[in-house]
């Protein structure tokens, strides 16, 4: 079981080293947001409306809407200084009072308490004080920087530390709508639902108790995980960005392309006019390739 706080319980002078572990776990089934098209898993960006861009980690703050549309900006220093005020790492028990006393209303979450290093014997007497009194006690912890109202109580043979709320994190009952004050309620009827009652009294046998929708979801996904049902998000769209960047680059180098040209005919030798030498005389003409080559003129 994972170590979730460690501190000291602590009432009058008596100090006792602890642990704290999480006693219920949730265990609701975890569906994931697939696109059906391509079964791969949706996507949530950051995104400010306001700018129409994505906000990355650092540009983000803590922020208190104090009245619609007018915030209060937080600083993490300012975060940081009133958590290590207020931080304590230390179960101060400061009342004791009988269990039928608080109203399973005020009931938040549950913590399995075990002993630290050498707090066995000290916690052996604070586990037999509070089960001989029959006495729970009223205590105030900081957990994740809240602090929150606890009370510490024996659970068959383990100390247990439920979170409370505080009387004004519970709404007031008056709110509630439609709630009759005074309802006239004939004899006959209220014995018969008595009897129901009576008739439906046993003893409370938590195990006996399931979570019905859930089994049945669970059995659901492991009947189409058995028969091959399960859905692989296919690649369709990054394929699809490949073929594109490839047919571009493909598209580009054709572009580069010089197109190929005919070589030019070499230059024939050109006849002097009016040239009636006999005897040939060597000249020089340039070429295709720029070289200068000699011709030979002859007597008409």
């Amino acid at each position: 079981m994972h170590t979730m706080w460690k501190g000291s319980i602590s009432f009058g002078l008596v100090n006792i080293p602890i642990k704290l572990y999480a006693a219920t776990e949730d265990k609701d089934i975890k569906l994931r947001t697939l696109h059906k098209k391509c079964h791969s898993p949706i996507q949530y960006e950051k995104k400010c409306p306001n700018c129409d861009e994505e906000v990355k980690a650092d540009e983000i703050v803590k922020g208190y809407e104090y009245v619609k549309g007018k915030y209060v900006v937080l600083t993490e220093e300012e975060l940081k200084e009133i958590k290590d005020e207020h931080e304590d790492k230390t179960v101060e028990i400061i009342d004791f009072v009988k269990m039928e006393d608080i109203d399973p209303i005020y009931f938040s979450r549950s913590y399995f308490i075990g002993p630290g290093e050498n707090g066995g014997k000290a916690y052996g007497l604070l586990r037999e004080a509070l089960t001989k009194s029959g006495k729970i006690g009223i205590a105030e912890i900081t957990i994740r920087s809240k602090q929150q109202l606890a009370m510490v109580r024996v659970y068959q043979n383990c100390i247990v530390m439920e979170t409370v709320h505080y009387p004004d994190e519970v709404r007031n009952v008056k709110e509630v709508p439609s709630v009759p004050e005074n309802v006239e309620v004939g004899e006959k009827e209220l014995d018969t639902a008595i009897m129901l009652i009576d008739q439906l009294t046993t003893t409370f046998e938590p195990e006996k108790y399931k979570d019905d929708y859930r089994l049945a979801l669970q059995e659901l996904i492991e009947r189409k995980v058995n028969q091959d049902e399960g859905k692989t998000p296919t690649e369709a769209a990054p394929r699809q960005n490949v073929v594109d960047l490839m047919s571009a680059l493909q598209a580009s180098i054709e572009k580069t392309k010089k197109p190929q040209t005919k070589a030019k005919p070499k230059a024939k030798p050109v006849k002097a006019v009016g040239d009636d030498s006999s005897s040939p005389t060597p000249t020089s003409t340039v070429g295709t390739t720029g070289k200068k080559t000699k011709t030979v003129r002859k007597k008409a």
